[in-house]
């Protein structure tokens, strides 16, 4: 049975270092102590309706379980290096609050935290909201539905992953992602996805600039693009759009398949010897 601790306060270093079985239920961590890392180093870990006002309290944590708690701007890099965790119907909101961690759930939570998820792995994130820069950065099996992000230069270098149902307002997401699908979801901002490699699209909504360039193995199905000009330059594509598009520049190979298009952008005389220029068909 878990050693309980509730109704407390504690601010001093390391106050609950290498605790092992512990529920902790209604807690503050915060106080003129100022103390860091108050469960570093610790497993098997239950947090119910506690509040973090402190730095660095879940490094290097095993089967950790946390719901219903408050993570302030205050409670930076909140977890590092901890795996076996599970998030619920909790904020976190200080900077980089997820960090080389492995096999996380995040459910119903709130998220406004810059640097959120770097070089994560195995991870579920459900029914949540986020606000970030650099989000989720060189992260690999992502899981994502129903997560809404408003934020910049989000999904970079990530590999290997899944996002349904997702609304994405976020510019210069996906550079350099490889091996990744996204159904059922709405991405809005500048750039989208440049320099990508094994990246579908579908039926989702697409809006803005200049988007999905320099992409390799790249497919779009059922898909709308609002707004998009310049659209596909350098890039290996299959599309099949079902909506207007302002312009397509230059895609390297593949055939695209779109409603209809104001301007098809053909001068480049660059490409290289072994490459051909795409096809765009308009299929109304």
């Amino acid at each position: 049975m878990n050693k309980l601790i509730s109704n407390q306060t504690f601010d001093e270093e390391r106050a609950l270092y290498g605790s092992d079985g512990v529920e902790i239920d209604n807690c503050t961590f915060d106080g003129p102590a100022d103390g860091e890392s108050a469960l570093k180093e610790s497993c098997n870990i239950e947090v119910k309706n506690s509040f973090f006002n402190l730095r660095y309290p879940f490094w290097h944590d095993t089967n950790l379980n946390i719901t219903g708690s408050v993570m302030t701007e205050k409670c930076r890099a909140a977890l590092w290096y901890t795996s076996n965790a599970v998030i619920t119907d909790t904020k976190m909101h200080g900077i980089k609050a997820l960090r080389e961690c492995s096999d996380i759930r995040v459910e119903n939570c709130d998220i406004v935290s810059p640097e959120f998820g770097w070089s994560v792995t195995n991870i579920v994130m459900k029914n949540s909201a986020a606000q970030s820069e650099y989000f989720m950065m060189r992260s690999s099996n992502i899981r994502f539905d129903n997560v809404s992000l408003k934020g910049k230069y989000s999904f970079q270098y990530i590999e290997d992953s899944v996002f349904e149902n997702c609304n994405f307002d976020t510019k210069d997401a996906f550079w350099h992602a490889k091996n990744i699908v996204i159904r059922n979801s709405v991405i809005k901002g500048e750039y989208l996805a440049w320099y990508c490699e094994n990246v579908t699209f579908e039926n989702c909504t697409i809006i803005g600039t200049q988007p999905l360039c320099y992409c390799k193995n790249l497919k779009l199905i059922n898909c709308e693009m609002l707004e998009a000009d310049f659209a596909f330059e350098k890039s290996d594509v299959e599309a099949t759009i079902v909506s207007d598009m302002i312009s397509i520049k230059n895609p390297k190979s593949g055939t695209i398949h779109v409603k209809n298009v104001e301007e098809i952008i053909m001068d480049d005389d660059i490409m290289d010897d072994d490459s051909a220029a795409g096809e765009v068909v308009i299929s109304k």
